[in-house]
Parts: structure tokens; sequence; C-alpha cells
């Protein structure tokens, strides 16, 4: 995943150097002081207007804002290294911090060669036919996810589109498909609820020539919504859309594409859950999931979606991460606001209770848990069920987790009755390799810069976990 850039301390520097309360500066930005300082704790990125108007209101050049992203290229880095490849050159966490702090175009160089051997390799390895993950770090899905991830997953033009939608078209929430089936009538297009096999295997097609919306019976009245607010999406805001998707981060035409439907899945949700009323009734039922789904009639994993996309200047949420996995493990959906890390080359820590989640279907788990590096956050998951497509069609199951740092752990009803005592979290990493915790017992292989160290005559609970000495 790309890291937004967070130059928070760059900012703090500034104000004091110009002997500014967070409050005066705030008020010149035309922000709130409780933005401000989420911005100057790493908590929220700096946005690029904002930076612009630090930058006037300082006469500072931009040069003065380059973002120094050490912790970030420091975690990649450990797990670049992490890779058996680099077994007998004894490297430590030291070695990196200095690598790092003295030569940091250095540090990049080497990772930015180790997503290209990464890369060779596993593209090598589909051409030979092994068995194994298909050229993941090849797939567009990677480039969107950056590209989300960079944006901070806040988008304020569909934002603005959305809201535009709202006030010309008069939707109102308990009329929704009326309202969206009238508006898509304006345009020229009728709807049809279809027979299922008339679609082919989709659930919803788009016939321009036929100006026609088919939209499969089977889907459920909160899944047609979102395919009509996701055809009205595509239908008028094109033109958003293919500008949002002219970043220099989507090499492809494959990754603009799928760009462009994950935008529009945006849009969708945004009709659907209008940024303002969404975060006053989240923060009112104190995020609790299934009573905003209940209130928006949309479902679980939507309102989870939704979450992640609160963050308006001077009228943010809660930050949260949100990651979706298969029952094989493979992830799907995965970006952080909270500021914890996903692995760029490998699994995820099997301790993370999303995994945990698929043993007790459709119930909500929590979890606090605890990085190596100390930072602590509180996690919820749940499974949720897809393919209502009939007795013989296999269903399909995944596991969503949201989670926030520990500290606005509070903010959420699921934390009631919870001590949240980070003395207390599970211990979580971001994969086997990169995590530096030898004594944990679900070890799949052994920790990087660890010598493996095996005594024919001793047991533990894992065979790379450590053991007490005799």
């Amino acid at each position: 995943m790309v890291e937004t850039p967070r130059l928070g301390a760059r900012v703090r520097a500034i104000r004091k150097a110009h002997r500014l309360t967070q409050v005066r500066l705030a008020e010149q930005l035309g922000i709130s002081p409780s933005y401000l300082n989420l911005i100057e704790h790493n908590r929220r990125p700096l946005p690029a207007a904002l930076l612009l108007q630090l930058a006037k209101l300082f006469d500072l050049e931009l040069d003065a804002f380059e973002q120094d992203d050490a912790v970030n290229v420091k975690a990649d880095l450990m797990e670049v290294f992490g890779d058996d490849l680099f077994d007998d050159e004894g490297l430590t966490g030291a070695d990196v911090d200095e690598l790092v702090q003295h030569h940091p175009n250095v540090a990049r160089a080497i990772r930015t060669l180790y997503d290209a051997l990464y890369q060779a390799r596993e593209q090598a390895q589909a051409c030979a036919g092994d068995e194994g993950d298909p050229v993941r770090a090849l797939l567009p899905s990677d480039e969107v996810s950056a590209f989300l991830q960079e944006r901070r997953n806040h988008f304020p033009e569909l934002e603005a589109a959305a809201e535009s939608l709202s006030r010309s078209a008069r939707l109102e929430p308990h009329h929704m498909q009326q309202g969206l089936v009238a508006h898509l009538a304006h345009l020229g297009y009728t709807v049809e609820f279809v027979e299922a096999e008339s679609l082919r295997r989709a659930v919803r097609r788009i016939d321009r020539e036929r100006k026609v919306v088919s939209v499969s019976e089977l889907l459920r009245p909160r899944s047609r919504l979102f395919q009509l607010a996701h055809a009205v999406g595509l239908l008028t805001r094109s033109d958003i859309l293919d500008d949002l998707v002219e970043d220099p981060g989507l090499t492809r035409p494959e990754s603009r594409r799928l760009a462009r439907v994950a935008l529009c899945n945006y849009f969708a949700g945004a009709v659907l859950m209008p940024y303002e009323d969404f975060l006053t009734t989240a923060e009112e039922l104190r995020y609790d999931i299934e009573r905003i789904g209940h209130r928006f009639r949309v479902s679980f994993e939507q309102v989870c979606h939704r979450l992640t996309t609160l963050s308006r200047p001077g009228r943010e949420g809660v930050a949260f991460h949100l990651i979706r996995t298969d029952i094989a493990g493979n992830i799907s959906k995965r970006f952080s606001a909270s500021g914890i890390r996903f692995a760029r080359y490998s699994g995820v820590c099997p301790r993370w209770n999303v995994f945990g989640a698929l043993l007790t279907p459709g119930r909500i788990s929590t979890q606090i848990s605890v990085m190596p590096e100390g930072d602590a956050y509180f996690c919820i998951a749940r499974t949720i069920r897809k393919g209502d497509r009939g007795y013989h069609t296999q269903e399909t199951i995944h596991s969503v987790g949201l989670g926030c740092r520990l500290e606005d752990a509070r903010a959420l009803v699921y934390a009631d009755g919870i001590d949240l005592d980070a003395g207390k979290a599970v211990p979580i990493g971001v994969t086997c390799r990169a995590c530096p915790r030898r004594d944990c017992e679900q070890r799949a292989m052994p920790s990087a810069g660890s010598p493996l160290q095996i005594d024919e005559d001793v047991r533990g609970m894992s065979f790379y976990a450590a053991v007490d000495s005799k």
C-alpha cells in the first residue's frame, strides 16, 4: 500500500516558529482547531489545498514541505529484507535505520528494485505453471488500492456530484428507488428488473443503444438501490470519473477502468448515504453499523466502506481502516486511514480478528491489538454472505474488518464494557517475516534477522516459535 504523506511535524514547526496557537492558525486556514490538531499529530494528511494555503500564508517554497517518509520506507524495507534472499546477510533493524536516515534515496531505490524483482519472480512462476498466487504484484487492483490510499479514499468531486444529484432529482431516503428510476427515465432510460438467466450471470447491465438499465431480480432491495445509483453515476458523471483516473499512479488501461468502477461505487455510496446526514447519524448511533444500515437501507459492507470516506476537512469522522478477506485468506479490499500497515508483498498476520470472525459467522467480534512498534488499535470484524442466486449456486463468504486507533475506540458502541487497556492487547504484526516477535505461537516462518535455532530434543507450539532454553 502507498501511504499518504504526513506532514504534521512540519506544520507544527512552522506554526510554532510564527508563534501561533492552533486556534489562530486554524482560523487563518478556515478549518477547525481539532482538524489542525489531527494533521499535526499525523492523524490526517495535509490536503493539497491546505498545503498551498500554508505556503502562501507564510511565503514558503513548497520544498519546505517535502515529505520525509522515513517511517514508511523503513517499514517497507523491513518487509523486503524479510525475504529469505537476505537470510545470510544478518541485517538488523538498526542497519535499516541507518540506511534510511543517512541514505534515504538509496533506501527508496532498494524498495523500487525489490518491487521489480518481486514482480519478475511472480511472473516467472506463473509462466512456469507453478501453483501459488498468480502474479499478484502485477494486478491492476494494486494500483487502484494505492490510488485510493493516496487520496485517503475521499473525493470531494464525487461528494459534490452526489449532493447535486440528490437536490436536482429530489431523492428521499424512504423513496430512493422511485427517485432513481424517475431520474433514469428523465435521462431517457427504462429500468427493468429481469430474471437472472437473461443477464447471463451479471447482476446489472446498461444497454446504451436501447437505453435500458436491467437489474437482476435476485438482488436484495439495498443492492438494487446501489446498482441504480451506480448506473446514474456512469451515465451522468463520466467527465468527473475520466478526470480522476488520469492519475500517474494508474499506469495501465485496466487499472484506469477498474478505478472508474471503484469511483462510481464511491459515488453510489455517497448518493445513498449523503455525507452530512451519514456522519451525523454515525455519531448519533456511535458507529453502530447495523443500525446505520437500517437507517439508510444499505448493507453492512456498504456502511463500512462509507465510514472510511469521512475525511472532509473540518467535518471528519473517526479514521478507520478496512480489510476484506475470503475463507482462504485472499485479501480483496484494503484501505488504511487509521495508520495501520498492510503487507506489500505477502499475507496478513493470522492473529487479526478479521480471520477469526470466519469461525463465528454472522457475529461481530472485537479485538484490541498492538503492532510491534507499540501502536494500538480497536478492531471489529464480521462475515458477510453474497450470492442469493438460488439453491444450486454456491454462496460466497467474506470477512470484513474495520478498525481505528485505540484512543478513538470510545466513540464506537462496540467498545462499551470493554477494558481498553493497551497492555492487554493482542500482539499482531504485518507479516511473519517482518515481525520481530519470536515467541508467537502462530508463526508460519522464522523472523527475518533472527537465526533459526533448531533443537531436535525440544518442540514448541510452533516450529519457528522461540522456546525457553534448558
